[in-house]
């Protein structure tokens, strides 16, 4: 059976409830149960998980309330600041100038100091690449071509090049782009860009190219590699965070069994977009299709056993 999370329905639901607690209702877990149609498991969890690390809530003769004193006075809806919260939030991992300007922005919009969301991303500063984001992003939106330099290691190419996407992946920012001399597509750290001019030239793109980027797992994807079908066994650890957070806009969960743990279906363009998600999730996730995945993944972990077990 597949399973679709529908996060929708979810911030609609913790935004009503919001929304009443700041009336000063005391609502009852069976209750909201009952009147959202879910389980009462999943309200616990919207309070337990959710609410109460973010909001002045408690527990009152098995009612929960907002504290008294505290009123969600905002220009903007509940589910409108709890958007931003989590906006505000992505922009910690991204250098410190890109941070600043982010937040006071974000300032402008929410009029209030403190943020309750806590998020660590990782991802590599370019608080010092602003006037070469904003050269890309034009020449992306209106698909003019572009020259530039690229460092790459003890060489500096000079390239024309169709520029698709700006992406992370893994913590590292990259540009997606044609070669413009064959179209074969190319993937650039985008720090190790410079002298960046856009031409007069437009360029096309086509919806083919367009899936294959969307459904890029990590920096490894192929442009003209056929689609492989991969089948993952998750275990019910495995099984629970990939619900929560998707690996993949292609993938399907085609079983699951009575122990929470279930098969999942993706489709990858090269072996390596596959295999450091199965080697962190070990003992976890095991491939079950295509064996050559298999294969590989063992003689990796043979290899690291002769030398470090």
């Amino acid at each position: 059976m597949a399973y679709k999370h529908n996060y929708d329905k979810t911030l609609t639901r913790l935004n009503t409830i919001l929304a009443r607690l700041n009336d000063g209702e005391a609502l009852s877990v069976k209750e909201l149960a009952d009147e959202f149609g879910v389980s009462v498991r999943t309200i616990q969890r919207d309070f337990n998980e959710r609410l109460v690390s973010l909001y002045p809530i408690y527990q009152d003769k098995k009612r929960w309330r907002m504290q008294k004193g505290f009123k969600l006075e905002k220009t903007a809806s509940v589910e409108e600041m709890i958007v931003l919260d989590i906006l505000e939030k992505l922009t910690d991992g991204l250098g410190d100038r890109f941070s600043k300007k982010a937040k006071e922005l974000l300032a402008k919009i929410k009029n209030e100091d403190y943020n309750p969301i806590y998020a660590k991303l990782g991802i590599e500063d370019i608080s010092t690449s602003f006037s070469e984001l904003a050269i890309l992003e034009d020449a992306i939106k209106s698909k003019k071509e572009l020259t530039c330099k690229y460092d790459f290691g003890n060489y500096t190419y000079e390239l024309d090049l169709k520029p698709l996407k700006i992406v992370v992946f893994d913590g590292f920012w990259y540009l997606l782009a044609l070669d413009a001399r064959n179209d074969e597509l190319k993937k650039y750290h985008l720090k190790s860009l410079s002298n960046i001019n856009t031409k007069q030239t437009n360029f096309k793109t086509t919806k083919e190219l367009e899936k294959t980027l969307n459904n890029a797992l990590n920096i490894w994807f192929e442009k003209d590699q056929k689609p492989i079908n991969v089948i993952l066994y998750l275990d019910s650890v495995a099984t629970k965070y990939i619900k929560r957070k998707p690996i993949s806009n292609t993938q399907r969960f085609i079983k699951e069994y009575k122990d929470s743990s279930s098969e999942l279906e993706l489709q990858i363009t090269h072996e390596m977009e596959i295999l450091p998600l199965v080697k962190y999730w070990i003992p976890h996730i095991k491939v079950i299709e295509p064996t050559v995945i298999q294969d590989i993944l063992i003689e990796d972990m043979k290899e690291y056993l002769k030398e470090f077990g």
